[in-house]
C-alpha cells in the first residue's frame, strides 16, 4: 500500500506545471506538419477516452491507482520527449508527440479529482493550486529567456530551438518521476 507525502507531492505539482510552462510554446513548432483534421480526431479520441476513464472511477479512486496513473502519465511524457530527441523532426514525430499529450490529457479530470480527495484539506488544495500556477509562470518565463538566449547566440532555427528545449525537458521529466516516487512511498506493515 502507498501513502501520499504532501511536501514532495507539492514539489511534484510545481515541477509538473514548470514543465508545462517550459514546453507549451514548443507545440506550435512541433505540430506544424499536422493537418487540422488530426486535431479533430484527437479531440474525439480524447473525449471518448475520458468517458471510459470516468466509468472506472469506482475502481480507481484510491491512492494506489492515483500513484500508478500519475506515474503512467509522466512515463508517457518521458517517452514522447525521448522520441522527439532520438528521431528526426517529421510528420510522424509531430504525430507521436501529439498523441502522447492526448494520452496524458485522458487522465486529467481523474487526477484533479483524486488530488482533491488525497489532499483532503482546503489549505493543501489551495497550496497545490498556487504552486501549480507559480510553476507554470516560472516555466513560461524561463522558456521566454531560453528562446531569447538562443536567438542571442544566433540559433534562429525554430526546430533547433525546440530540440534544445527538449533536452532540458528530458532532464526535468526524469526529476519529476523521481519526485513522484518520493511523493507516494510504500507503506509496510
Amino acid at each position: 500500500m502507498r501513502a501520499l507525502h504532501v511536501r514532495p507531492y507539492l514539489c511534484y505539482k510545481f515541477l509538473n506545471s514548470f514543465f508545462l510552462g517550459l514546453g507549451v510554446g514548443s507545440i506550435f513548432v512541433l505540430y506544424t506538419p499536422l493537418q487540422p483534421s488530426v486535431f479533430s480526431l484527437g479531440g474525439i479520441f480524447l473525449a471518448i477516452s475520458m468517458l471510459i476513464v470516468a466509468k472506472f472511477y469506482s475502481k480507481i479512486m484510491n491512492i494506489e491507482a492515483f500513484f500508478y496513473i500519475t506515474l503512467l502519465v509522466e512515463v508517457v511524457v518521458l517517452l514522447f520527449v525521448s522520441f522527439f530527441l532520438i528521431f528526426d523532426y517529421s510528420y510522424m514525430t509531430a504525430l507521436f508527440v501529439y498523441l502522447g499529450y492526448q494520452v496524458t490529457f485522458i487522465f486529467g479530470s481523474y487526477l484533479v479529482r483524486m488530488e482533491t480527495i488525497a489532499l483532503k484539506k482546503t489549505a493543501l488544495i489551495s497550496m497545490a493550486d498556487v504552486l501549480k500556477q507559480k510553476g507554470y509562470l516560472a516555466g513560461l518565463v524561463l522558456s521566454y529567456l531560453f528562446y531569447k538566449t538562443l536567438e542571442y547566440i544566433n540559433i534562429l532555427d525554430k526546430q533547433v530551438q525546440v530540440y534544445n528545449l527538449y533536452i532540458l525537458l528530458f532532464v526535468l521529466e526524469i526529476i519529476i518521476i523521481l519526485v513522484i516516487f518520493r511523493s507516494f512511498p510504500k507503506k509496510f506493515g
